[in-house]
């Protein structure tokens, strides 16, 4: 792999950890949650000849710090985005294309709308949108959706983080089941580990939880407005086999971008960006390319 340059960048109260290999085009990727910047590693060694990838921990991730020590509803996605776009600034970043997935994934929608001039194309693996509505609550789903509302308990990092034991039965619990390829993260799974027991990291993620919650059940009475259409080139690369973002919404996507691709990853669950690397990358540089970005 290429060599990673790490850096740390003061933002919006807190201080930023960055990965960063390649040159070319800007692409910065943004992780989702059980994750941090190294769940980019894959598109490093495949992109790295093509584009400068650019992996930001979200505040309470990672080697990021955070502003909220403890519980927090101040780690939404329109508080990432802003994130986001001030590391940008300091980064001496005008525009950029974007990757990403599950929280990253949500980030994505709100830079394009909060933050449009910053934004020149976006890629997702998986891409919730409002329009899931009601089907978060189908009966098939609420098994798969119950860790939502545990990460908002107060006692939920106490738990996971009690034993390192408990936070490897917790944590590879949710790399396993959502990957279609069940051994993925197997290699890095003490990586993982070791992430997410550094101070403050599991209340960090959880807090992603707390901030979204009012958002979640709106979305889900059919309360939540519409948000405009998004207007920015965007391609949608959905893992057939994801059973907590499920490939079946794809149906909607249309209804929120103007210009979009989607299609199916048909060896792929959740992680598509992991499980099935080669296609990942090859799907990322040919809508770069597409769009005129690459």
């Amino acid at each position: 792999m290429a060599a990673v340059k790490h850096t740390f960048l003061e933002a919006r109260g807190f201080t930023m950890h960055v990965a960063e290999t390649g040159n070319g085009p800007p692409l910065i990727l943004l992780h989702g949650w059980p994750e941090f910047w190294a769940t980019w590693e894959p598109m490093f060694v495949r992109l790295a000849n093509r584009y400068r990838l650019i992996a930001p921990d979200f505040r309470g991730f990672g080697e990021s710090g955070n502003p909220d020590r403890g519980r927090s509803d101040q780690a939404g996605p329109d508080v990432l985005a802003d994130d986001i776009a001030a590391f940008m600034e300091a980064a001496g970043l005008e525009r950029a294309s974007f990757v990403g997935h599950d929280v990253g994934g949500y980030v994505m929608q709100r830079l394009a709308l909060n933050h449009p001039n910053k934004v020149a194309g976006l890629f997702f693996f998986n891409c919730a949108t409002h329009g899931v509505g009601t089907r978060w609550r189908d009966p098939q789903q609420i098994n798969e959706i119950w860790y939502q509302t545990f990460h908002q308990m107060p006692f939920a990092p106490e738990f996971v983080g009690a034993t390192r034991d408990s936070c490897r039965a917790y944590i590879g619990y949710f790399l396993r089941h959502w990957s279609y390829r069940k051994d993925a993260f197997e290699a890095v799974l003490e990586r993982w580990i070791d992430n997410f027991l550094r101070p403050g990291n599991l209340q960090g993620g959880f807090n992603w939880y707390l901030s979204q919650n009012a958002g979640r059940l709106a979305v889900m009475s059919g309360s939540a407005p519409k948000p405009p259409k998004i207007r920015q080139p965007a391609r949608v690369f959905w893992g057939r086999h994801d059973p907590v973002l499920r490939s079946t919404w794809i149906d909607v996507v249309g209804d929120y971008f103007e210009d979009v691709e989607a299609g199916i990853a048909e060896d792929a669950g959740h992680f598509v960006h992991y499980e099935t690397p080669d296609a990942a990358a090859m799907e990322i540089d040919r809508f770069f390319k597409r769009i005129g970005y690459a």
